[in-house]
């Protein structure tokens, strides 16, 4: 039977950071630009092994990430993660994410007395998080053009934006 792997480390230590100095990234994105065939990798000892089309593709993503600034995480599909390292990845309290877990948010299993969250769930839960603030701002922005506040002056539009907030959470 195949077992799902459960984190077991800190995931803040499986961060990887960009480089300081973005140049050899850089380079890299610039390489990946004129090369979309996988190549090899070329070791220490002079020893060439062929570059999977599937790493190649991972390492042009990381490569991509990483030219933005950004840190980048690679986990296994399926990893189930305790509702504090779950709590700890969206940056919320373990209590909060316990609330979002039995509203059913997030799903979660129980194999045994202990809830688990996989990796993937959580990204979905914020993805979905994401798209619906995208959407309460386009309301809003669309509403406060409605109302004449891109013409007005600051006291409208904080006037306005108080009445539109007020709308959305009785909308709720």
């Amino acid at each position: 039977m195949a077992t799902t792997p459960t984190a077991t480390v800190n995931h803040n230590e499986e961060v990887i950071f960009p480089p300081a100095d973005l140049d050899q990234i850089l380079d890299l994105a610039h390489f990946f630009e004129g090369h979309a065939e996988p190549g090899l990798l070329l070791g220490p000892d002079g020893e060439r092994v062929p570059l999977p089309g599937e790493v190649y593709s991972v390492l042009r993503q990381v490569v991509d990430v990483m030219c933005q600034g950004k840190a980048t995480l690679i986990a296994p599909q399926g990893l189930l993660l305790t509702t504090q390292e779950a709590a700890d990845f969206l940056g919320v309290s373990r209590p909060t994410l316990v609330k979002l877990l039995e509203t059913g948010a997030i799903a979660f299993s129980k194999p045994n007395r202990h809830r688990r969250v996989r990796l993937q769930d959580l990204i979905e839960f914020q993805h979905r998080r994401r798209m619906e603030r995208r959407d309460i701002l386009s309301r809003l922005t669309q509403e406060a053009g409605e109302l004449g506040l891109y013409d007005g002056s600051p006291d409208d539009y904080v006037v306005a934006l108080k009445s539109a907030r007020r709308r959305h959470s009785s909308d709720k």
